[in-house]
């Protein structure tokens, strides 16, 4: 590690002392940052794994369902049945702090409870499949949205991990160990320089003494 080009003096060494204390206390508190955000990384990872797998299971029994009626059902009435939706569902997406990072949270409103009567169509005209397949794309949109914040938090919080350990790194393996070298450096120059002059002093005294 080569150290900093400095003038060998009692002022840059100072200067160099308060650089590594600030400099190693940073490096402390990123690196219990870094510990932290990876702890609820981890966390969140194991719960978006399996919100991803009931999510998936839900989808696919409510595309089954909606294949069925398809099948048993006039293409027309089912294209008109879901051309317009009943109500206006609205979404907002404000953010959170974790860890000096911004992460989303999403909250969707609508007017009426949407599981309980999610679309207005004639019973006549619908079959059981249609019906179990409506109520089952219904109900597992909270869980979308769940699943969409927390793969977008785990998105943000590894890009955040990853600057946080960049920063890590450099000082522990670059600014501190320059820091510490170039101290050990102008300690030893300013040791060299006083047994100079004290050798200098003694030549002087003993040519006063003759």
């Amino acid at each position: 590690m080569a150290k900093l080009n400095v003038n060998p003096t009692r002022m840059e060494l100072s200067r160099l002392k308060k650089q590594l204390t600030t400099a190693t206390r940073g490096h402390k508190l990123l690196k219990d940052k870094q510990d932290e955000l990876m702890r609820r990384f981890i966390l969140l990872i194991r719960k978006n794994n399996v919100l991803r797998v009931e999510v998936e299971e839900e989808l696919k029994s409510a595309m089954s369902s909606f294949v069925l009626a398809d099948a048993m059902l006039n293409d027309k009435y089912i294209d008109e049945l879901l051309a317009v939706p009943k109500e206006k569902v609205d979404l907002d997406v404000i953010e959170k702090d974790v860890m000096s990072v911004k992460v989303p949270v999403m909250n969707f409103q609508h007017e009426t409870n949407l599981s309980e009567d999610p679309l207005e169509y004639g019973f006549l005209n619908s079959n059981e499949e249609l019906d179990q397949s409506i109520d089952r794309f219904t109900n597992i949109l909270p869980k979308l949205l769940e699943l969409t914040e927390i793969e977008k938090t785990c998105q943000l919080m590894a890009k955040e991990i990853e600057k946080t350990r960049r920063r890590v790194n450099a000082l522990e393996y670059m600014t501190i160990p320059q820091l510490e070298e170039t101290i050990y450096f102008i300690k030893m120059k300013l040791e060299e320089n006083e047994r100079a002059e004290v050798t200098r002093m003694i030549k002087v005294k003993n040519m006063g003494a003759t």
